[in-house]
């Protein structure tokens, strides 16, 4: 990559995130590396465009002003590797994809295994998020496809995949282990570890449907940290089958007597203008 470029993404990232090692991560650069570029741009434009802080970095007035030029200048950049990957028939090319933990554990290494068969040479950067990050992300151009649940708030162009069940997960010596279906009603009698993050937690739509108000005494994002709390009989939980077809803890896993799911799609900001390696990626999908 031509090192102005890199320059203008280092100091696209950390405005972004108000983050130099956060933009180091993403970036995939060391942190002082990435620090380094952005002072190489202030000296060759003479401006300062970050303010350093405890707090993290913040733009200046000049940073501010030359930002949304810096992103035009990458725009183009990636329009102009996206023509020449075209012309080259997928000989080389970088598909960036923003995905939650589920779907970047049990699809996409299948996906990448059989589109690799057929274009060795792509490359592929994962970001993990949620599903109200994951659409900023392509709508922002971050990323050039996700997957995330279904309907989204942005206006992005959908493709579904799978409709995906949320199933009960109880410790072995819970007293509802050996039941056949967990009943809903019992919910409301357990402690309750909900996995979300950010504006809303998956099961709240299917709570507030049927007037369910667990006691819920701890929240993540993280499926595996809520298996572990499960095993350690710190409570139960609602996981999508998705992630629990390869259980790594000692857990039991009930339907409840109502079935609640989840509508999993596969976005883009258009179709019709994303590029070629994308375009051949999507043909890979778990389509169901």
């Amino acid at each position: 990559m031509d090192i102005n470029i890199q320059k203008y993404m280092a100091f696209i990232t950390t405005a972004e995130y108000g983050s130099f090692t956060k933009a180091a991560e993403i970036l995939n650069y060391s942190q002082s590396g990435v620090s380094r570029m952005i002072h190489d741009l202030e000296a060759e434009w003479n401006v300062s465009l970050l303010e350093r802080g405890r707090a993290g970095v913040r733009l200046t007035s000049d940073g501010t002003q030359l930002l949304p030029y810096a992103k035009k200048v990458c725009e183009e950049y990636r329009n102009l590797q996206l023509q020449v990957d075209e012309m080259n028939g997928l000989q080389s090319g970088l598909i960036r994809i923003g995905t939650f933990s589920s779907a970047a554990t049990h699809w996409i290494p299948n996906i990448i295994e059989k589109f690799r068969r057929q274009y060795p040479r792509i490359t592929y950067e994962l970001l993990i998020g949620d599903y109200a990050e994951i659409a900023n992300w392509i709508m922002e151009g971050r990323v050039d496809c996700g997957f995330l649940r279904l309907p989204t708030a942005a206006p992005l162009d959908v493709t579904f995949l799978e409709n995906d069940r949320l199933l009960v997960i109880l410790p072995e010596n819970h007293p509802l282990a050996g039941c056949d279906v967990f009943p809903l009603e019992q919910l409301k009698e357990e402690s309750f570890i909900l996995q979300g993050k950010g504006l809303k937690a998956e099961a709240e739509d299917f709570f507030e449907t049927y007037d369910i108000h667990p006691k819920v005494y701890c929240t993540t994002w993280d499926d595996y940290a809520i298996m572990s709390m499960v095993e350690r009989g710190a409570g139960i939980s609602l996981l999508p089958e998705l992630i629990l077809r390869r259980v790594p803890y000692r857990i039991v896993v009930k339907e409840l007597d109502i079935s609640i799911r989840r509508d999993i799609g596969f976005a883009v900001r258009d179709q019709k203008t994303a590029s070629l390696a994308v375009k051949r990626f999507m043909e890979y999908l778990p389509y169901r």
